[in-house]
C-alpha cells in the first residue's frame, strides 16, 4: 500500500531516472545549429578539442551535450542517420554505467556510438562486445565509418587472428568482439612470458550488446582453456553399451526435470554393476568403492547424457562432432564443450570419436570476467526481467527507455491445449489463414525437432516456407531479410533474427547485399539498387495494410525473455503487428510445472480434443510459473558464483604476481628469496625450537638439503659443533647454496641465467597453478556432502580451498629451488637424445619447463624435477646462443637406477626425483 502511495507520488525509479536524462536532451538539442555550421574539417577537429579538455582536467559528464551533439552530426552526415531525442537518453544511461532497455527496432547499434565516443576521448580504449562474430564484424565495419570521420581508430576482434593483428585492434580507440574472444585473449595473456607478448590494454570501458544473453544466459558456461588429459575413449564406450542396457529397464533411475539431475536406485546400481562386471569394467569391489570411483564418475555421466540431453534439441550431430545448441538462442556453439566428461559421454551415445579429456590450464566465469572493468553498461530489448540479477551480481541498474513511437503490436492471449498434436494442428490452422491474405508470419519454436515437426506439417499442407535453426545457420541472413515481406513464413528456433531487424516489406540493405553480389557492371548495380528500393517501399505499405509481421509462439520457454524477445520482432519503430502464444499440457513448462493440476482442471471443464482454453488468468498464472523458475535458475548461479568468486580472489592474486615477475628484467632476488625460504622450512622441520644436539634430525636433514639443493652438507658435523642452534644451520646452508648459485651463473653467464631464471620461476609458477585449479575441481565436486554433518559446504570450501593456496606457494617455493640447483653446464648435447628429440618436437622451438623460447640451436636437456622435458634448443631473445645444459637425479645417474631407486622407495618416503614430494604424491601416484 504504502509503496504503491510512494509510486503515486514520486513515480517509479525508472521514471525518476528517466526525468533526470530527459533534462539534459534540450541541451544538447540546443547546439545543433551551432554544430551543424560547422564544415567536416572543423567537426572532426572537434574530438582533438574534446581530448586536449579532458587532459586539462575537464570531466567527461561535462563534455556530454557537445560530444553527443557531435556525433549526432557526425551520424547524419555519414550514415544519413540522426539520433532520435530518446536515444540520446540510452547514450546517456550507457555513459553512465547501466543498462538500457531498448525495445527491437530502436537502434541500439547506434545508441551505443554516443556513449562509445565519449568514452573513448580518454584514449584508454573501449570494448563493444557482441553476441557473435557476424555482428562483431558488421557493427565494426558500418559504425568505423562514423567514428573515422570524427578522427577515431577502430579495430575488430574475430577468431583465428594472429597475436600482431589482436594487438593492433585492441591498441584501436574502439574494438569490437565477442564475450568468447575478449575473455579467451585474457586467460591467453595471462599465460605468456613477456609483457610485450601480450595483446590486451588495461581494462577501461565495456558496453555490451544483447546483454541479457551475454552477462545471464551465457555466463552458466565459465571460459576454459585446457590441455589434454589422459586418453579414456574406450572406458566412455565401455560404459555407454552398459548403460544404454541399464535405460532399457523399468525403475533403475529416479529424474528430476526440474533440476535437470538423475539419480540411480538402488536396483539400478545392482543392475549396473551386473553389467559392468561382465564387460570386464569393473573387476573388484562395487560401483562406490574408493578405487571403483573414477568408473562411477563415468556412469553417472552417461546416465544423463542418455536420460537429459536430447539430440537436435540440447546438441546435434555435425561432420562427425557433436555441437551443443545454446538453449536461449538456438545457435550451434561449435567449439564449446560441456566439462567433467559430460561432452565424452554424449560422443560416446552418438558413436562418434571420443575426443580426449582435457585439464583445465586457466578458466574465468564471464560474470568475473566483465567485473573486471571498471566501466560497465548494456543494452537490450529484453533485461527488466532480469533486474534483480544485474543488479546484485553485477552492479548494473537497468533503465527502460520509451520507445520513439508508440507501439502498436497487438498482443493476443495464450490458447491452451490438452496435447502437442492438436496445438501443432491448430497453428497450421491459423498459419494457412493469415498466410492467404499475405501477411508475413514469424513462427518461434523450442527445438530443431519442433520446428521441423511444424515444417512437415505444413508441406503436408502445401504452405510455402522457410526454417531458420541450427542445422540452417548459414542461412540465417537470407532467410532474415525476407522474414518481413508479403506471403513470407518463417519458423525460427528461439533465434528470430537476432541482431538483425525484420522489417517490413524486406530488409533492403540485405537484400541489396545479397543480390550485388552477382552483378558486376556498376550501371547495372545502380538499376538494380533502385528497383529493389522501389519494390521493398510498396511491399512495406502493402504489409503495413494488412497489419504487419504477425509472431506465433509455440511455446513458453522458462524465461520470459526468451518470449519477448520473440514478441519484439513484431511491431517494431511504431509499425503494426499482432502475437499470439499456443500451448499444450504436453509442453516442457506445463507438464513440469503444474500440468497435472492442468489436466485434472480440463476434464472437469469438459475441455474437448481440439478444443482451446484461453482466458488472461492463464497468462498471469504462466508468467508466475516463468518468475519461479527464473528466481530458481538465479540462485543457482549465484550459488555457483559464490564458490567461483573464492578461486577468482587467488586468480587476481596469481595473475597480478606473475604479471610483476614478468615486468621484472632481474628475478635472481625473488630466487634466493624462494630459496632461503624453503631452507629455512626444511630445517625447522628437523630441528625442534630450542632442542638439543640430540634431538635433531641430522641425517634426514642433510638428505631433505641434498634433494633442495644438490648439496651435501655436514649437518651431522655441525650438530656435534657447541652453541650450534637451528638459525646457523640455516645461515651455513644458505651460503653454500648461494655460492653454487653463483658458480653457476658465472659459468652459463649472467645474461643466459637471469633469462633461465625467468623462464623457470614462470613455468614453475604455471605449473602448480594449474595443479592447484585440478585440486580446486576435486574439492568442488565433493563439497556438497559436507552438508549431511551439519556444515557449511561454502565456508568449508573457503577454507579448504585457502589451505590449498598455501600448499601451492610452497609447492612452488621448493620446486624452483630444486630446479635450479641442478642446473650445469655441458661442453657437448648428450648424442642419445638427438634423434628422439628431433622427431618430438618442431625445430625451431624450444620449450624450457613448457615454455617456448625461438630458434636453432645445439641439443639440450634438463631433466630431473617432474615438468621438465626433452626438448630442440634455441637461441636466446637477442641472438644469445643457449648453452646445451642437463641436470642429474640426486643417487641416480641412470635410468635404470632411478627406477629401482623408485622400486624400493616407501610410499611416505620423499621422491627419490628430487621434487621435494612424498613418493605417493609423485612418481608413486597409483594410476
Amino acid at each position: 500500500m504504502f509503496a504503491a502511495l510512494a509510486r503515486a507520488l514520486f513515480g517509479t525509479s525508472n521514471e525518476r531516472s528517466l526525468k533526470a536524462y530527459q533534462r539534459r536532451v534540450p541541451e544538447i538539442n540546443a547546439l545543433e545549429p551551432a554544430i551543424q555550421a560547422l564544415d567536416d574539417a572543423a567537426l572532426a577537429a572537434k574530438t582533438v578539442e574534446f581530448r586536449q579538455r579532458l587532459e586539462a582536467g575537464e570531466t567527461q559528464d561535462k563534455l556530454l551535450p557537445e560530444a553527443f551533439a557531435v556525433c549526432r552530426e557526425a551520424s547524419r552526415r555519414v550514415l544519413g542517420m540522426r539520433h532520435f531525442d530518446v536515444q540520446l537518453i540510452g547514450g546517456m544511461v550507457l555513459h553512465a554505467g547501466r543498462i538500457a532497455e531498448m525495445r527491437t527496432g530502436e537502434g541500439k547499434t547506434l545508441v551505443a556510438t554516443l556513449a562509445v565516443y565519449l568514452s573513448a576521448l580518454a584514449g584508454k580504449g573501449v570494448h563493444v562486445v557482441t553476441v557473435n562474430d557476424y555482428l562483431a564484424r558488421r557493427d565494426a565495419e558500418e559504425m568505423s565509418q562514423l567514428y573515422g570521420f570524427l578522427g577515431l581508430t577502430t579495430g575488430v576482434i574475430v577468431p583465428n587472428m594472429m597475436d600482431d593483428d589482436r594487438r593492433a585492434a585492441y591498441a584501436a580507440d574502439i574494438t569490437y568482439g565477442t564475450n568468447n574472444e575478449f575473455g579467451f585473449d585474457y586467460l591467453r595473456d595471462n599465460m605468456k612470458y613477456t609483457l610485450a607478448e601480450m595483446v590486451q590494454r588495461p581494462f577501461y570501458h565495456a558496453i555490451v550488446d544483447e546483454v541479457d544473453s551475454i552477462l545471464i544466459d551465457e555466463a552458466r558456461t565459465p571460459l576454459i582453456i585446457s590441455g589434454p588429459a589422459e586418453d579414456s575413449s574406450d572406458l566412455y564406450r565401455s560404459v555407454d553399451e552398459a548403460v544404454a542396457r541399464l535405460v532399457r529397464e523399468e525403475g533403475v533411475y529416479e529424474k528430476d526435470e526440474k533440476l535437470r539431475t538423475v539419480i540411480l536406485t538402488e536396483i539400478g546400481s545392482e543392475t549396473i554393476e551386473e553389467i559392468l562386471r561382465e564387460a570386464g569394467v569393473l573387476h573388484e569391489g562395487g560401483l562406490y568403492d574408493v578405487h571403483n570411483i573414477a568408473v562411477m564418475h563415468h556412469v553417472q555421466q552417461s546416465l544423463r547424457a542418455h536420460t537429459l540431453f536430447q539430440r537436435d534439441v540440447d546438441y546435434i550431430v555435425r561432420g562427425g562432432k557433436v555441437i551443443i545448441i545454446d538453449e536461449f538462442t538456438g545457435r550451434m556453439m561449435d567449439g564449446r564443450r560441456y566439462s567433467e566428461g559430460l561432452h565424452q559421454a554424449l560422443e560416446a551415445k552418438e558413436h562418434v570419436e571420443i575426443q580426449p579429456e582435457n585439464q583445465t590450464l586457466a578458466s574465468i566465469t564471464f560474470q568475473n570476467y566483465f567485473r573486471l572493468y571498471p566501466k560497465l553498461s548494456g543494452m537490450t530489448g529484453t533485461a527488466m526481467t532480469e533486474a534483480d540479477e544485474f543488479a546484485e551480481i553485477y552492479n548494473l541498474d537497468v533503465v527502460e527507455i520509451p520507445t520513439n513511437l508508440p507501439v502498436q503490436r497487438k498482443d493476443g492471449d495464450d490458447a491452451v491445449y490438452i496435447t502437442a498434436k492438436e496445438k501443432f494442428e491448430a497453428v497450421a490452422d491459423l498459419i494457412q489463414e493469415i498466410g492467404r491474405t499475405g501477411q508475413p508470419i514469424l513462427v518461434g519454436t523450442t527445438s530443431i525437432e519442433k520446428s521441423e515437426l511444424l515444417s512437415s506439417l505444413l508441406t503436408s499442407r502445401g504452405v510455402k516456407h522457410s526454417v531458420l535453426n541450427a542445422r540452417l545457420h548459414e542461412m540465417e541472413s537470407q532467410i532474415i531479410a525476407q522474414a518481413g515481406a508479403p506471403g513470407a513464413i518463417t519458423i525460427a528456433t528461439n533465434m528470430a533474427g537476432r541482431g538483425t531487424d525484420i522489417k517490413l516489406g524486406g530488409n533492403a540493405e540485405m537484400l541489396i547485399r545479397q543480390q550485388l553480389e552477382a552483378i558486376e557492371e556498376e550501371a547495372a548495380k545502380e538499376a538494380a539498387v533502385l528497383e529493389l528500393r522501389e519494390e521493398i517501399a510498396r511491399n512495406h505499405h502493402e504489409v503495413k495494410e494488412l497489419g504487419g509481421l504477425f509472431v506465433i509462439g509455440t511455446e513458453r520457454h522458462e524465461s520470459r525473455r526468451i518470449d519477448n524477445q520473440l514478441r519484439g520482432r513484431s511491431g517494431r519503430q511504431g509499425d503494426p503487428g499482432a502475437s499470439r502464444f499456443f500451448l499444450s499440457l504436453e509442453d516442457d513448462l506445463m507438464r513440469i510445472y503444474g500440468g497435472e493440476r492442468m489436466a485434472s482442471l480440463w476434464t472437469k471443464m469438459g475441455v474437448k480434443e481440439g478444443e482451446a482454453i484461453i482466458h488472461p488468468w492463464l497468462n498471469k498464472g504462466l508468467a508466475n510459473a516463468q518468475k519461479k523458475v527464473e528466481a530458481r535458475n538465479f540462485d543457482m548461479r549465484k550459488n555457483v558464483l559464490k564458490y567461483d568468486d573464492v578461486m577468482n580472489d587467488q586468480r587476481k592474486e596469481v595473475y597480478a604476481q606473475r604479471r610483476e615477475y614478468m615486468a621484472m628484467d632481474d628475478v635472481s632476488g625473488i630466487i634466493q628469496e624462494l630459496r632461503e625460504q624453503a631452507i629455512e622450512e626444511a630445517v625447522h622441520a628437523r630441528i625442534p625450537e630450542k632442542a638439543f644436539a640430540e634431538a635433531w634430525e641430522s641425517a634426514e636433514l642433510e638428505e631433505d638439503l641434498f634433494r633442495l639443493l644438490n648439496l651435501r652438507l655436514p649437518v651431522q658435523d655441525w650438530a656435534s659443533e657447541d652453541g650450534m642452534d637451528a638459525e646457523m644451520v640455516i645461515q651455513r646452508a644458505e651460503e653454500a647454496a648461494a655460492q653454487a648459485q653463483a658458480a653457476r651463473a658465472a659459468n652459463i653467464g649472467p645474461d643466459i641465467m637471469r633469462h633461465i631464471e625467468k623462464q623457470v620461476l614462470l613455468t614453475t609458477f604455471d605449473g602448480v597453478w594449474k595443479e592447484h585449479l585440478h585440486a580446486l575441481d576435486q574439492l568442488r565436486q565433493g563439497i556438497g556432502l559436507r552438508a549431511y554433518g551439519q556444515r557449511d559446504p561454502l565456508n568449508e570450501y573457503k577454507q579448504e580451498a585457502f589451505q590449498l593456496f598455501n600448499v601451492m606457494l610452497d609447492d612452488m617455493r621448493n620446486r624452483v629451488t630444486v630446479t635450479m640447483s641442478r642446473l650445469q653446464v655441458m661442453h657437448e648435447p648428450p648424442p642419445v637424445l638427438a634423434e628422439d628429440v628431433a622427431a618430438a618436437t618442431p625445430r625451431g622451438e624450444l620449450s624450457f619447463a613448457g615454455a617456448s623460447f625461438g630458434a636453432e640451436s645445439p641439443y639440450a636437456t634438463i631433466s630431473g624435477p617432474p615438468g621438465f622435458e626433452r626438448v630442440t634448443p634455441a637461441e636466446l631473445p637477442g641472438g644469445v646462443p643457449l648453452t646445451p645444459v642437463t641436470g642429474t637425479l640426486p643417487g641416480a645417474t641412470t635410468e635404470a637406477e632411478l627406477h629401482g631407486m623408485m622400486a624400493e622407495t616407501p610410499r611416505n618416503a620423499p621422491c627419490p626425483c628430487g621434487s621435494g614430494k612424498k613418493f605417493k604424491h609423485c612418481h608413486g601416484r597409483l594410476a
